[in-house]
């Protein structure tokens, strides 16, 4: 099948304005290159001291210096459900490689948190630099160049991102990333939500919302709604970094364990020292960007992807902007509806199809570059396929080819959307994106008066005050990354969504985040230059007019004068401090816009 040519064109333009720091980053690579084990450098001393705490066995055969050694770096805790079945992969791990001579060890741990957890909370400030500790925390555990191959263990919202920029860092490393999988299926999304915007009305009491919500997050695995985690599970399928079909299998399953040791084997197999050397630099090119782009549209996925993308990019050398993803949206059928895009959560899509099906079909309509390399050690048509259980073996099968519940899932000739439904936005205000996948085609379009706030707790009560009446474009600014760490809003989904419902025109404007469950308000986020760096967004006054256009792609500022105001300015000296948020100033300091992935890292 021929190349779709804006998948072409669109390739093309990232190889070009990536030219210089992509052949820098790949000299390094080739410069870090190992021509024996890894731990074959260090002295009897440092070699002692690695191998300690190894039981006999392996200790043995690490002293040898001739048998593979894999590196672990896991995001587990208990607290969070996504990475408490992680607990029982360093044994299972252990015990694959074993099996083919290798060893093992848990090179290090990195914090992982949860947006569900800390929205609307202080924490919440923390969660975008996380991606950039996790990745310093990686680094630190492969730092001790004792491994010829690493496994990443994280589900999570900034975990895996965090953990693909330390495995670009560590490029000339096979990687395998090795994934917990979603919790089965609880209260249905769309019941959950009704039972949240009853509660913002005070229709529903405290204890019925904790109960709902419980009834919905009731188990080990990632929550099972279509936002950040389980889009960064998709992406590691699209770009190679999973094994066929392991991002949706439920945790303490036998296949879920049969895929963790098939991935642990998998890894070492890739090692410099055997006979199929396939570090990450090599699967993270151009090409895995553009079909990783390409699934983000055709799923629906998270808006947070928009920044982590181009982190992890720039962290291989490869320069992304927001303009891609928007080239590729226009042309990348909407295939999925997965809550809060549809009724169906993950376990529901997966088992329509899921992504075998989705990738088969992309693929047979020029939608996907095929000839990627992957950790399969193949092109991506192997991702067609699905894994089962076959007299104990684990083995990949075809898949059905077809959709099995055309509410769930769609080819590309019949698509739910003919567009992915992420917009670059610009204007007088600046750039910006939206997910419009979700938001019906008479709500997207929004011309209103403006109110100002800054902060998500000044909507609230100006919500429940009754002050939002009438056609209105809420404006939350000072949210951005060098602002207070560019916290997610979606706390205020349930509120918006109430307005829209009594027919305002409604939408939001913020130069912070919005999460992959935005949902159907039309919400223009991750607004550049934000108002701390004296962005249009901080000129702004209660009763200017904007419109929001999404279908032109434009954030048009339509009342005179704005832009000749000085900017405002807002007290955040209760960001500064507490629960943790002192430590992070140099972040703040030295953060990145989001349209350059957020990040505190440099080119």
């Amino acid at each position: 099948m021929t190349l779709h040519p804006v998948l072409a064109r669109v390739t093309d333009d990232i190889i070009a304005r990536s030219a210089r720091t992509r052949r820098i980053y790949l000299s390094r690579m080739a410069a870090a290159r190992p021509h024996g084990p890894a731990r074959a450098h260090l002295s009897c001393s440092g070699q002692a001291h690695a191998y300690a705490a190894a039981d006999a066995g392996d200790k043995a055969a690490l002293a040898a210096a001739n048998a593979g050694n894999l590196g672990i770096v896991t995001a587990y805790n208990d607290m969070l459900s996504a990475h408490q079945p992680l607990h029982r992969f360093p044994d299972l791990i252990r015990d694959a490689v074993r099996q083919i001579g290798g060893t093992a060890q848990v090179a290090g741990g990195v914090p992982a948190m949860c947006d569900g957890v800390t929205q609307g909370a202080p924490g919440m400030e923390l969660s975008l630099f996380s991606r950039d500790v996790i990745a310093l925390s990686a680094a630190v555990a492969l730092s001790h160049d004792t491994f010829d191959a690493a496994v990443f263990l994280g589900v999570c919202d900034k975990i895996v991102p965090g953990l693909v920029i330390a495995a670009q860092s560590f490029g000339h490393l096979p990687a395998v990333f090795l994934p917990a999988g979603p919790m089965i299926s609880g209260l249905p999304n769309d019941e959950k939500a009704k039972v949240r915007q009853k509660f913002a009305t005070g229709d529903a009491t405290r204890e019925e919302l904790m109960q709902a919500e419980m009834a919905s997050y009731h188990g080990p695995g990632t929550c099972t709604f279509y936002g950040t985690a389980n889009t960064n599970q998709m992406l590691m399928e699209f770009m190679g970094l999973h094994l066929p079909g392991a991002s949706f299998v439920t945790p303490n399953t036998e296949l879920r364990d049969a895929l963790t040791r098939a991935g642990a084997q998998r890894a070492l197999a890739l090692r410099a020292q055997g006979d199929s050397y396939t570090p990450v630099c090599r699967i993270l090119d151009e090409r895995a960007f553009v079909n990783g782009i390409v699934g983000l549209n055709a799923t629906g996925g998270s808006t947070n992807l928009l920044i982590h993308l181009i982190a992890m990019a720039r962290a291989g050398g490869i320069i992304l902007d927001w303009q891609d993803f928007s080239a590729l949206s226009a042309v990348t059928p909407l295939m999925a509806r997965v809550y809060p895009n549809g009724l169906a959560d993950v376990n529901h899509f997966h088992a329509a199809g899921g992504l075998g099906y989705m990738i088969g079909n992309l693929l047979d309509n020029g939608l996907l570059h095929p000839d990627t390399t992957t950790i399969a050690g193949t092109g991506l048509d192997a991702y067609r396929q699905e894994p089962h259980l076959q007299g104990g073996d684990l083995v990949w099968k075809d898949g059905a080819g077809r959709s099995l519940n055309d509410r769930i899932l769609r080819p590309v000739t019949d698509p739910f959307q003919t567009s992915g439904g992420l917009v670059r936005l610009g204007g007088a205000l600046g750039t910006g994106v939206m997910k419009i996948s979700a938001v019906a085609p008479e709500h997207r379009q929004v011309e209103a008066p403006v109110r100002i706030f800054s902060s998500q707790d000044a909507v609230k009560t100006a919500f429940q005050n009754g002050e939002l009446t009438g056609n209105v474009i809420v404006v939350v600014r000072f949210q951005g990354p060098k602002a207070n760490g560019m916290p997610e809003l979606h706390s205020l989904t349930p509120i918006l969504s109430i307005l829209q419902g009594r027919g305002q025109k409604v939408a939001l404007v913020t130069d912070g985040r919005m999460s992959g469950a935005s949902g159907k308000v039309p919400a223009a986020i991750h607004i550049c230059p934000e108002a701390m760096d004296g962005g249009p967004i901080a000129q702004l006054r209660d009763g200017d007019i904007l419109r929001i256009d999404p279908e032109a792609g434009t954030l048009e500022i339509r009342t005179e004068g704005v832009l000749e105001r000085p900017a405002a300015t807002a007290d955040l000296s209760a960001n500064q401090f507490g629960m943790g948020r002192e430590l992070f100033a140099p972040f703040r300091r030295n953060v990145s816009s989001a349209e350059t992935g957020a990040t505190i890292f440099g080119d």
